[in-house]
């Protein structure tokens, strides 16, 4: 014990530096395996603890006891009454420590000792490394391939350290073998019991904007801002940016001059074509930016779905989905927002068929002929509770219309609301449904219909749903509703709320909706649709880079930066109709 005691710093120090952990974790080894010496020689049962002194190396070994008022454990526990024997201060849950003697490790307990110190260098090692990889989680690394194993790649990350490149998280034409400098995201480190497990990526869509953010000095300092990014890895992407300086084009920025910027990115990328999109808080605009450059007509916003009707010429549909649907594809990734593309025969087509739906109901509900349903449609009527709602002047100023018949029509529409109002309570009550779920906002008739079908009787029933069990799976249950996942989360979240369940989130200030370059269209539905068709001249040029493949040749390319124009304006149509044309309907 003398020999540890004069040499003890010393091996601290020894095996601190070469391990480069820190003095403490050498310690706390070095007591544990005293302490487990110990314990084989004076009892396993007894609580032996070892102390290094951190100053001079002195090694104490103590046992401890604690005080009781029942005794269940002789070995480590001692009653009140015998303690106060020894020190009548002490009281229960006090420890005694009688200091030990110094004992001979022996052959055996000096190996005994030495794994003990070898297993817990090993784990501050391993916490170490954990520790330093789990801050680089979001960057990019440039590494060696330590080896290849069935198609995964090993990266010597430094220190011991390696880093797992999955094969499905390579580019599709990409080949590495032992040797070869590659670079990578890192986009995940888990804690494991060999070390810590270190993931990395080259189709991740921050490793895109990662190289960016390398290649870019405005996007480094923060100039120009990546709002969003969508990959088909080593085909196609497209990255949307803003600029905080109105001085600075940001898309010119990140294609730099003849385009060197964006292709030194591209040739990281084996190639991929990368389209710049200058990003809009207007989502119309936003959305025809991301498809170009197909030429758009029409955009129609379905608010209570959140889903975008793209209208497009005939001739444009199939470059507006693009190959397989990808230009599509990417567009919604980066939007956000569900796109649905039609050409204008189908838009004209979807919408005469809404509103022969929308006309026969006014036709049933009214007791009117065709050409009155027609007339309130044309004057933006949705259903017989905005008739209801509307003041006489606003009746009688139809074509065609007087006082009279505005009246007859208000009382029409009132009998009829009762009789439908009184039929959606019986069934409400056939169906037992409890008075907090009818009165639950954001659920309508026919959502209640579904849940009272499918026993979901009360809020505490729908608030234990998955949102997914609404909307999102094959077997859910509003799959066949104009609805969205979006939306389905919402209802559950303010359900478990209203119940107490959860603490509701600080509310943010919502944005302000840019309508100034749409127009809206009345639509159709139980819920009112506004849609939003964007004017051509207030839209911003389309600045969707297209990057050159890499064997391109530099004079090939433009001096300036290498950005596609927009295509031709997207015209936007009022649709306001006469008796015998409808206008634009977006709903049911």
């Amino acid at each position: 014990m003398a020999v540890l005691k004069n040499e003890v710093l010393l091996v601290v120090e020894t095996v601190a530096q070469e391990k480069n952990i820190d003095r403490e974790h050498v310690f706390e080894a070095l007591e544990l395996a005293i302490q487990k010496a110990g314990r084989n020689k004076y009892g396993l049962g007894l609580d032996i603890r070892a102390f290094i002194d951190r100053r001079n190396g002195e090694i104490t070994m103590q046992r401890f006891r604690e005080i009781v008022d029942e005794l269940e454990d002789t070995q480590t526990q001692i009653l009140l009454s015998d303690a106060r024997k020894i020190d009548k201060t002490l009281e229960a849950g006090n420890f005694i420590r009688d200091s030990l003697p110094p004992i001979d490790f022996g052959r055996i307990g000096v190996q005994s000792a030495k794994q003990i110190i070898v297993q817990k260098v090993r784990d501050a090692e391993r916490n170490k490394q954990y520790e330093e990889f789990i801050g680089k989680v979001g960057e990019i690394t440039s590494r060696i391939v330590k080896r290849v194993e069935y198609g995964n790649l090993i990266i010597d990350l430094g220190n011991g350290a390696e880093g797992l490149l999955r094969r499905n998280e390579l580019i599709g034409r990409e080949h590495f073998k032992r040797g070869d400098r590659i670079l990578a995201y890192i986009y995940s480190v888990k804690r494991e019991n060999r070390g810590p497990q270190v993931f990395l990526s080259r189709t991740h869509n921050q490793f895109m904007v990662k190289l960016f953010r390398q290649e870019v000095p405005e996007v480094y300092d923060g100039v120009v801002q990546i709002i969003n990014c969508a990959r088909d890895p080593g085909s196609r992407a497209k990255i949307s940016v803003i600029s905080n300086d109105p001085s600075i084009d940001p898309v010119g920025a990140c294609v730099g001059m003849r385009g060197s910027r964006v292709q030194a990115v591209v040739s990281e990328l084996q190639g991929e074509k990368i389209d710049i999109i200058p990003y809009s808080e207007d989502i119309v605009t936003y959305v025809v930016n991301t498809l170009a450059p197909a030429e758009i007509t029409k955009v129609v916003i379905d608010e209570n779905t959140g889903k975008l009707d793209v209208v497009v010429p005939e001739d444009q549909l199939s470059q507006a989905i693009g190959r397989r649907g990808q230009n599509v594809r990417l567009a919604t990734q980066i939007t956000d927002v569900d796109i649905d593309i039609l050409t204008e025969a189908q838009d004209a087509e979807r919408r005469e068929l809404e509103f022969s739906q929308r006309s026969q109901l006014f036709m049933e509900q009214l007791d009117v002929d065709d050409v009155i349903a027609r007339l309130l449609i044309a004057e933006g009527f949705h259903d017989i509770e905005e008739i209801i709602d509307s003041t006489m002047d606003e009746l009688s100023a139809i074509k065609g219309f007087d006082e009279g018949l505005a009246g007859e029509l208000q009382n029409r529409a009132q009998q009829s609301l009762e009789i439908l109002r009184e039929k959606q309570a019986a069934e409400m009550k056939k169906l037992k449904m409890q008075d907090d779920i009818m009165n639950f906002a954001g659920l309508n008739h026919d959502m209640l219909v579904i849940l009272g079908e499918n026993s979901i009787c009360n809020l505490e029933n729908f608030a234990d749903l998955a949102a997914d069990e609404l909307y999102g799976e094959e077997d859910s249950l509003f799959k066949d509703l104009k609805f969205n996942a979006k939306k389905a989360a919402e209802l559950i979240t303010n359900a478990r709320i209203q119940l107490g369940w959860i603490e509701p989130e600080p509310q943010s200030e919502p944005e302000s909706e840019n309508e100034a370059d749409a127009e809206t269209d009345i639509s159709a539905g139980a819920e009112a649709i506004e849609a939003i068709e964007s004017e051509a001249e207030a839209m911003p040029p389309e600045a969707e880079a297209e990057a050159m493949p890499p064997e391109a040749e530099a004079e090939a390319m433009p001096p300036e930066a290498e950005a596609e124009a927009m295509p031709p304006e997207a015209e936007a149509e009022a649709n306001i109709a006469a008796t015998d044309e409808p206008n634009t309907i977006t709903g049911n």
